[in-house]
Protein backbone atom coordinates (compact mmCIF):
# COMPACT_ATOMS: atom_id res chain seq x y z
CA UNK A 1 0.00 0.00 0.00
CA UNK A 2 2.44 2.84 -1.11
CA UNK A 3 -0.37 5.14 -1.28
CA UNK A 4 0.25 6.03 1.92
CA UNK A 5 3.69 6.70 1.45
CA UNK A 6 2.86 9.89 -0.46
CA UNK A 7 0.75 11.31 1.96
CA UNK A 8 2.53 13.78 4.44
CA UNK A 9 0.49 12.54 7.44
CA UNK A 10 1.82 9.06 6.48
CA UNK A 11 3.36 8.92 9.99
CA UNK A 12 0.32 9.34 11.90
CA UNK A 13 -1.15 6.81 10.55
CA UNK A 14 -1.60 3.66 11.44
CA UNK A 15 -1.24 0.87 8.33
CA UNK A 16 -2.32 -2.34 9.65
CA UNK A 17 -5.73 -0.30 10.97
CA UNK A 18 -6.17 0.96 7.41
CA UNK A 19 -5.21 -2.57 5.88
CA UNK A 20 -8.30 -4.00 8.24
CA UNK A 21 -11.16 -1.78 7.27
CA UNK A 22 -10.33 -1.91 3.83
CA UNK A 23 -10.40 -5.68 3.75
CA UNK A 24 -13.29 -5.91 6.25
CA UNK A 25 -15.19 -3.48 3.79
CA UNK A 26 -14.50 -5.52 1.02
CA UNK A 27 -15.93 -8.64 1.84
CA UNK A 28 -19.27 -6.77 1.96
CA UNK A 29 -19.04 -6.38 -1.83
CA UNK A 30 -18.65 -3.85 -4.46
CA UNK A 31 -21.96 -2.85 -4.41
CA UNK A 32 -21.85 -2.02 -0.70
CA UNK A 33 -18.16 -0.90 -1.32
CA UNK A 34 -19.44 1.58 -3.65
CA UNK A 35 -21.78 3.03 -1.21
CA UNK A 36 -19.14 3.21 1.42
CA UNK A 37 -16.81 5.45 -0.80
CA UNK A 38 -19.93 7.61 -1.25
CA UNK A 39 -20.39 7.95 2.76
CA UNK A 40 -16.44 8.52 2.65
CA UNK A 41 -16.65 11.43 0.60
CA UNK A 42 -19.76 13.31 2.21
CA UNK A 43 -17.94 12.55 5.68
CA UNK A 44 -20.40 10.84 6.99
CA UNK A 45 -19.98 8.79 10.30
CA UNK A 46 -19.96 4.74 9.64
CA UNK A 47 -18.95 2.05 12.31
CA UNK A 48 -16.51 0.84 9.97
CA UNK A 49 -14.03 4.00 10.19
CA UNK A 50 -14.74 5.34 13.68
CA UNK A 51 -11.84 4.22 14.85
CA UNK A 52 -9.72 5.79 12.09
CA UNK A 53 -7.92 9.47 12.14
CA UNK A 54 -9.13 11.83 9.37
CA UNK A 55 -6.14 10.58 7.68
CA UNK A 56 -6.50 6.96 7.71
CA UNK A 57 -10.35 7.56 6.75
CA UNK A 58 -8.66 9.52 3.23
CA UNK A 59 -6.03 6.86 2.87
CA UNK A 60 -9.50 3.89 2.92
CA UNK A 61 -11.35 6.03 0.87
CA UNK A 62 -8.34 6.40 -1.91
CA UNK A 63 -7.90 2.89 -1.29
CA UNK A 64 -11.51 1.75 -2.20
CA UNK A 65 -11.61 4.47 -5.20
CA UNK A 66 -8.14 2.57 -6.57
CA UNK A 67 -9.79 -0.92 -5.89
CA UNK A 68 -13.22 -0.03 -7.50
CA UNK A 69 -11.53 1.60 -10.59
CA UNK A 70 -10.48 -1.91 -11.58
CA UNK A 71 -14.14 -2.83 -11.38
CA UNK A 72 -15.64 0.00 -13.02
CA UNK A 73 -13.38 -0.48 -16.20
CA UNK A 74 -14.49 -4.18 -16.14
CA UNK A 75 -17.97 -3.72 -15.39
CA UNK A 76 -17.70 -6.40 -13.17
CA UNK A 77 -19.44 -4.86 -9.86
CA UNK A 78 -22.47 -7.71 -8.80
Amino acid sequence: MSLYRSDPNALNMDQSRIAHCIEVLCQKGCKEVSLTILALERDEPMAEVQELNAGERRAVLHELQSIMAVYREGGTCR
